[in-house]
């Protein structure tokens, strides 16, 4: 089946989206939540497509490249913004947007 080439892009895409959720979660409890705004609406952003990417694979869509494309955009944006804070939720929704643009790289490439 074709999703099974793309299953750690796939599963780094499900990932990503999961840190995100969290990080936008935790934001959220923040003492100063206008400041973490960007974070919370990037953080909402790349969860969608994310998920949207990891779909597109998992069915063989023609489309898929065109997608992980984006992510890999999205996702190098989400881990900037991410990584600017010392929050523990950040700095993990950072790691994991990295390692989604980089899966998202290769299977955009292939």
């Amino acid at each position: 089946m074709m999703h099974q080439h793309y299953e750690s892009c796939i599963e780094a895409c499900n990932d990503c989206a999961n840190a995100c959720d969290m990080c936008a979660a935790a934001c959220l409890q923040e003492d100063d939540v206008k400041m973490m705004a960007r974070c919370i609406a990037l953080d909402i952003d790349c969860a969608q497509l994310c998920r949207l990417a990891a779909a597109m694979m998992a069915r063989g869509s023609e489309a898929a490249k065109l997608v992980c494309e984006a992510c890999v955009s999205l996702c190098d944006m989400c881990a900037e913004e991410c990584g600017k804070h010392q929050m523990q939720h950040c700095q993990e929704c950072a790691a994991a947007c990295r390692k989604c643009a980089a899966e998202c790289r290769q299977m955009a490439s292939a």
